[in-house]
């Protein structure tokens, strides 16, 4: 006799796909005009002021966008906010917007299971990301995959939806794991709009080197977090 099908997965499985397509479509349709008044800081100046208080929410929303619809790269966006709405805003007015759209996510990969998410992720990804955190120990897993730069931490949330972490303990790590990009991109906005620079382009500069590091070595470093955490303590003094 075949198990019945757990509660609400039917729903998931027809809801969560169209809420993603809208998601996805609406990325497409904004993402260009959007990304392109961030990267001229006086038009992203200009934008702000023609939407006044409206403008923070945008914000949120289109960082919600760019981790939903996780093919986009988000540092642009990043950066320009802290040119526009200062290093704390935008730190601020980021971490409101990943946090919604990797909630998300992390839902996507609960409810909508592991088939709808094979669908997201490309296979060789998704076999990584799970090998390295195949050890007993998945919450520092995704940690340490969290804080590695080039990891696609967009995606990697679905992955986690999938996995047995609760989504407090989601929150804390994914939190932890993304802000020092989302304080270097703030930085470098911030540093720009004062006219610094030097300091700008040193600190973006870093946060280059950084990243091209993790995607040369991205595989050892994957590999290196599962021998990591497979390790068992050694026997105390009998």
């Amino acid at each position: 006799m075949k198990n019945p099908r757990p509660p609400g997965s039917r729903f998931a499985g027809l809801l969560f796909p169209l809420i993603l397509a809208a998601a996805v479509a609406g990325g497409i349709l904004l993402w260009k005009p959007l990304t392109g008044i961030f990267r001229d800081p006086q038009r992203a100046r200009a934008w702000v002021d023609s939407l006044g208080a409206v403008a923070p929410l945008a914000y949120v929303g289109l960082q919600f966008l760019q981790v939903v619809v996780f093919i986009i790269p988000g540092e642009v966006v990043q950066i320009g906010g802290g040119y526009v709405f200062g290093f704390w805003g935008a730190t601020i007015l980021s971490s409101l917007g990943i946090l919604a759209g990797s909630v998300f996510n992390y839902y996507v990969g609960k409810l909508a299971g592991r088939p709808f998410v094979e669908r997201l992720v490309k296979p060789e990804v998704l076999e990584r990301l799970e090998h390295a955190t195949t050890s007993g120990r998945e919450a520092a897993g995704f940690f340490l995959l969290y804080v590695i730069p080039s990891i696609p931490k967009d995606a990697l949330s679905y992955v986690v939806g999938m996995s047995r972490i609760s989504l407090p303990l989601f929150i804390l790590i994914s939190g932890i794991g993304r802000l020092p990009g989302i304080l270097g991109s703030a930085y470098i906005g911030n540093s720009a709009y004062r006219g610094e620079y030097g300091t700008a382009l040193a600190v973006l500069a870093v946060a280059a080197c950084l990243f091209f590091a993790g995607l040369v070595f991205k595989d050892r470093l994957t590999e290196a977090v599962h021998r990591l955490l497979s390790r068992r303590p050694k026997d105390g003094p009998r």
